[in-house]
């Protein structure tokens, strides 16, 4: 389509009314300044990327900044192509101002500098979703659109004036926004900004100081919010920038997260790093569940991982004898003063593996001065100590290089030194922590795992410096020889190559950044703000991993209490008080617009039955279709009819592990459907899930995402 020729819009024939020129010729007028606009706008943006491609690189900071406007033109870039028109949300009317403010997915204005969208996560733009009829928030009138391949297939408004009434259709404030609920899911989430709600919207403009808990059932649009809030936040708070650490998003599984990838980039923002709890360990990826749920409660326990630091303090004790080091000059007395003085060489804070290098190189310095630098020149007496095998071995002894899996295989294989490092647990729990194979690494086991690495570090860090190290030198030697050949080739001795004598101007000549280097960890942190989704059902030991990763405690804690599969007695604040978050701000959400009437009366005494004050949300919508039950053999001929039914929409099959999965019919667990949502689900023996607190919260989950159907199967 040629937006500049042809019209935005694409109404069906039974909304013929709303295609009256009177109602929708100023948009048109406006959309066709947005097109030519956005043309102009690629053009120039495909030219400023191309320049700065072509730009030399530079060096150090150069190089950094030169990365980060690249990355910056290439995703507005890609946003602009990606949607086009489809940019624009809607328009505002203000009650003191005639002229409609268009609000859009980025700001964008035309060459004259007059503005055309309105970005969305301005201060300015938060009438367009705040605005309800009770506080219309200074506007007369407010139109959404619905768009479809790019072309407006609906569009609704809102009027919250008297005056506002004039200039538009037939009023259609919730009806359109109620159908688009129902509407055929697909296996990515859908786009929703443009039908975000008012105290969705409250929630996602909340600041980012503390941390704010959005407590919600299912349905209430929890991961909507969660998501927005990630892209709003780095948009408004200068504090969050990725200069000061970014956003993380951490979502429940990998499911989840696949199902909302499109969504940030949606809303114009691809910096937002997200990953699962799992993904923050590289022994994540093959971590199976604690079998004994037991020693799975035990290692939940923030105890435990705190347990770690006295397990790598026990590998940083200075010798407390002296001994003599022998060199080809003479003996040097090494007490254990100098041992302990060495010890104290590292800055606080520095991770285990990392402090290696400075100890050894103070105590090298403690060594040399104490020895007569007449007798020998210090840097051959420190190539003589470098070389010194019993030196070596006490350091080594003393200060050694740990991995962090091998120091928490120890806790579980060696019964004293857990004892030692978690003096609390009683002779059964050590017992029970025990096993064979101490790398068998569960779930349970990456707290642990995560804390050792922090507190640790790289192992392979001195390794690596000395390699970068040496490289530089050899660069510089390099370096050397060709500026020696270039002096020799000055016949006069003047001019700008003299200056290459300087040894400054030598080593300017070194870029050390191109150099080989370690490839950071883009998960270690620290973060400026982490938001986390499905948040009930961390452990305390889990809370830790992004506690270490968030030292400002500036967090979006989004969950449902009464979808804890382990139970959730607390309050939000008790429990995150107790794991060392103190700003806490509490928000509820209790409208429930995902799932159907009929299939939360269904679902209500399920989690009720268990959970009594669970925070059940209310439909506001009916599906007109009942809750149908039968038996296991139905389940290919009900998935059957509703496919040949139904040309679009995903269906879920949840509680059948050996059913096959296809484009259009997803077979999950109870555990992995959270956070997702489909058009059909289907529960196979669902009493079958387990008992307790457990089974009904996994009952209550996966009935609950349904947004148009559920069927519930059971064995004869």
């Amino acid at each position: 389509m040629n937006p500049l020729t042809t019209s935005a819009f694409d109404l069906p024939d039974h909304l013929s009314p709303k295609a009256d020129p009177a109602l929708i010729a100023d948009d048109e007028r406006h959309f066709a300044a947005i097109a030519r606009s956005l043309e102009q706008s690629i053009t120039d943006l495909s030219d400023r990327l191309a320049a700065e491609r072509r730009a030399p690189g530079g060096k150090g900071r150069q190089v950094l900044d030169r990365d980060l406007e690249i990355h910056r033109l290439t995703a507005r870039l890609r946003t602009l192509r990606r949607f086009g028109l489809d940019l624009c949300l809607g328009h505002m009317v203000g009650a003191d101002d005639p002229e409609p403010v268009y609000v859009g997915r980025l700001g964008l204005t035309d060459s004259t500098g007059r503005r055309l969208l309105l970005d969305w996560r301005s201060p300015a733009a938060e009438p367009f979703f705040g605005a309800t009829h009770a506080n219309p928030m200074g506007l007369a009138s407010r139109r959404r659109y619905r768009w479809t391949r790019g072309r407006i297939s609906d569009y609704w408004d809102e009027v919250f004036t008297q005056d506002g009434f004039e200039g538009h259709a037939a009023l259609d404030d919730q009806s359109a926004f109620i159908a688009s609920l129902g509407a055929d899911r697909s296996p990515r989430m859908r786009d929703v900004l443009g039908t975000i709600q008012a105290d969705q919207d409250a929630i996602i403009r909340a600041g980012s100081r503390g941390a704010l808990v959005v407590d919600g059932g299912p349905g209430t649009g929890k991961t909507v919010v969660a998501l927005h809030r990630s892209a709003y936040l780095l948009y408004s708070d200068p504090r969050l920038g990725h200069s000061r650490g970014g956003v993380l998003f951490v979502g429940p599984h990998q499911p989840y997260l696949a199902y909302v990838a499109d969504v940030l980039p949606s809303l114009g923002e691809d910096g937002v790093r997200t990953c699962t709890l799992r993904d923050l360990v590289a022994e994540g990826a093959a971590a199976t569940t604690e079998a004994d749920p037991e020693v799975a409660r035990l290692k939940s326990s923030a105890d435990l991982v705190r347990a770690i630091e006295p397990a790598v303090r026990f590998y940083e004790n200075p010798p407390t004898q002296a001994m003599t080091v022998t060199t080809d000059w003479a003996d040097i007395r090494l007490s254990a003063d100098d041992w302990a003085e060495a010890f104290e060489a590292a800055e606080p804070g520095t991770p285990h593996n990392e402090a290696r290098d400075r100890i050894w190189e103070e105590l090298l310095t403690i060594l040399t001065d104490k020895h007569d630098d007449e007798e020998a020149p210090a840097h051959l007496l420190r190539k003589s100590l470098l070389r010194n095998r019993e030196l070596l071995t006490v350091f080594n002894r003393a200060w050694p290089l740990i991995e962090a899996a091998d120091l928490v295989a120890d806790l579980w294989s060696v019964p004293a030194y857990l004892r030692m490092c978690a003096p609390w647990l009683g002779s059964d729990d050590i017992r029970r922590l025990r096993r064979e194979n101490a790398q068998a690494w569960t779930v349970s086991d990456l707290p642990l795992l995560d804390a050792a690495r922090q507190r640790l570090g790289d192992p392979e860090a001195s390794r690596r410096r000395r390699r970068q190290e040496a490289a530089v030198a050899a660069e510089r030697e390099r370096m050397a020889t060709v500026v020696d050949a270039l002096l020799e080739a000055d016949d006069d001795g003047e001019g700008a190559v003299t200056m290459l004598h300087g040894q400054d101007m030598k080593d300017a000549l070194v870029d050390e950044t191109v150099l080989p280097g370690a490839e950071p960890d883009p998960l270690a942190g620290p973060f400026a703000h982490i938001v986390v989704d499905e948040a009930q059902e961390l452990t305390d030991a889990e809370w830790q991993m992004l506690l270490l990763r968030c030292p400002s405690r500036s967090f979006t804690i989004v969950g449902d209490r009464a979808q804890a599969r382990h139970g959730f007695t607390e309050s939000w604040r008790e429990r995150l008080e107790r794991i060392g978050i103190d700003r806490i701000e509490l928000a509820s959400l209790s409208v429930n617009y995902r799932t159907p009437e009929e299939i939360m009366a269904e679902a209500e005494p399920v989690i009720r039955a268990v959970l009594p004050d669970a925070n059940v949300p209310t439909s506001i919508r009916s599906g007109d279709v009942p809750v149908v039950r039968g038996s296991v053999s139905e389940l290919r001929s009900i998935l059957d009819t509703w496919l040949a039914a139904h040309a679009e929409g995903i269906a879920c099959v949840i509680g059948d592990p050996a059913f096959p999965a296809t484009s259009r019919v997803r077979s999950l667990t109870p555990e992995l459907a959270k956070g997702l949502e489909f058009d059909l689900v289907v529960l196979v023996d669902p009493e079958a899930f387990g008992e307790g607190v457990a089974g009904a919260v996994d009952r209550y989950v996966a009935m609950t995402r349904a947004t148009q159907r559920l069927v519930i199967l059971t064995s004869p």
